[in-house]
């Protein structure tokens, strides 16, 4: 199981070692079955730390081009457009290892993918959303408060625990979960011996400390929450490996956002933004 899940494409070795060996009928994976996960987050202070890393290796590539002007007559813009995009791509378009709490979740997780690691093929351990047109749905309503609400039991924070958050929403999260328990699928169901003590491990904020952490996903400003106004978050989620590397993915979040009087139905829209688009590394 690598970062995400898939990251350096660990199933593949899996699902090979499966066929192989694991009696169709009786064998037993462990562990069974994974699943996917992303949420919306607030991360401010990492996320301007990624912004302040790329604006410092913009303000260096400026001093150089200047003193290679000015002492050497060699003009460099040239390469600037394609420094640029690098810079871009390793500082704000590359996810990042963290240890969140449960109180940066500002809505509650949506599952993007599911395994059955008895029957997924290697195929299903190419990526996420490839499978549909235009990848894993996701929709999240992120409730704007006040200040004053913030840490306290509101009614309106994620079901799954933490702290209520004023926001604003700095990126997305994902991680996966993973269980070990009986089998599921049609050919091993009721044949296989049955786990008699599933157990049942996340990597998500909630545990604390895991080796795999979640990834984050920064966008490159930050949404605000506005009080009494429901921000939503609608898009896919698409993972796929690089042409580089088979062991590497990138991330594309395609969404669009609206806002409404929170407690308003969904149509009751009060501004529309443009659709949005970014690719990720996971490095």
């Amino acid at each position: 199981m690598g970062y995400f899940l898939l990251r350096e494409s660990m199933l593949d070795s899996l699902i090979r070692a499966r066929s192989l060996f694991l009696k169709p009928r009786t064998g037993l994976m462990m562990p069974s079955h994974a699943t996917m996960l992303l949420a919306p987050i607030t991360d401010e202070e990492e996320r301007k730390i990624q912004s302040s890393e790329y604006a410092n290796a913009m303000e260096d590539w400026k001093e150089f081009a200047e003193t290679t002007q000015t002492m050497y007559g060699v003009d460099m813009s040239i390469l600037e457009e394609d420094f640029d995009r690098e810079q871009k791509e390793y500082y704000v378009l590359s996810s990042r290892w963290a240890e969140l709490g449960t109180g940066c979740l500002l809505a509650d997780a949506v599952v993007v993918k599911e395994y059955d690691m008895h029957v997924c093929t290697l195929e299903d351990a190419r990526g996420v959303g490839l499978e549909k047109s235009g990848g894993a749905p996701f929709d999240f309503d992120v409730v704007g408060r006040s200040l004053e609400g913030v840490g306290s039991s509101s009614s309106l924070a994620p079901s799954g625990g933490g702290e209520a958050q004023a926001g604003p929403i700095s990126g997305f999260a994902g991680w996966f979960t993973v269980d070990f328990k009986s089998r599921t699928d049609e050919v091993g169901r009721g044949v296989a011996p049955e786990v008699s003590n599933p157990a049942y491990l996340s990597t998500g904020p909630e545990m604390g400390y895991t080796h795999w952490g979640q990834q984050v996903f920064h966008l490159p400003s930050p949404l605000p929450l506005l009080a009494g106004q429901t921000t939503r978050m609608n898009g896919t989620l698409e993972m796929m490996r690089t042409k580089e590397s088979a062991r590497l993915y990138n991330v594309r979040l395609r969404y669009e956002t609206s806002r409404r009087k929170t407690g308003s139905e969904k149509d009751e829209v009060m501004m529309k933004g443009k659709t949005e688009e970014f690719v990720y590394q996971i490095p």
